[in-house]
């Protein structure tokens, strides 16, 4: 099994925005690690960019192009697309979207350079929210949507801890380098 993921990045932003690839290219390899731990299955990881030039407002990248990619690029694959956008319709509070062996997240850039922590913060959590729906719908839940949505407002609400790793993809109480859903709160 393969999951992709794809960094969807305009062309003249490329060279300004290379540290978040090179954190795009770790966080990959975390997930391998993560999913295999939490769920027991093992990915082969990529990492791709999906370079854009600048479009008029009524052809610009949105979810439906790239499902139509995901198509073409093989439905077998898991595809997971780090965007420069929200995507317009979704179910999930927190921008992203998922299908069967699709992924969507808003990708957020981070407002001082090198910044991993806030990577972590607003862009490694959203990722891990889209993979544990992808993972329940694997695994059978019937209710993959609304067990995810319930964990994800008790780390907003009710202050529920997101679970925290070091650059070692090993759980820390230090500075995190990846930040995930609590997935001790899932019926596995």
């Amino acid at each position: 099994m393969i999951l992709h993921f794809i960094f969807v990045i305009q062309e003249e932003e490329r060279e300004k925005r290379q540290f978040e690839f090179e954190y795009i290219k770790k966080m990959a390899q975390f997930f391998k690690v993560w999913i295999k731990e939490k769920f027991g299955r093992d990915y082969e990881v990529k990492c791709d960019e999906l370079i854009t030039a600048k479009r008029s407002i009524f052809q610009r990248i949105d979810t439906h192009t790239l499902v139509r990619d995901h198509e073409q690029r093989g439905k077998h694959i898991y595809h997971f697309y780090l965007t420069n956008f929200k995507p317009m319709w979704t179910d999930c509070t927190c921008e992203g979207y998922h299908a069967e062996n699709f992924g969507l997240a808003f990708w957020q850039p981070p407002k001082e350079s090198n910044n991993a922590l806030f990577l972590a913060e607003k862009n490694c959590t959203t990722v891990s929210h889209e993979i544990v729906h992808e993972m329940l719908r694997l695994a059978g839940h019937k209710k993959f949507i609304q067990e995810v949505h319930d964990i994800w407002t008790k780390h907003f609400y009710d202050q529920l801890e997101f679970e925290q790793y070091g650059d070692d993809f090993k759980k820390t109480d230090d500075k995190p380098m990846f930040l995930t859903m609590n997935t001790s709160h899932l019926n596995l």
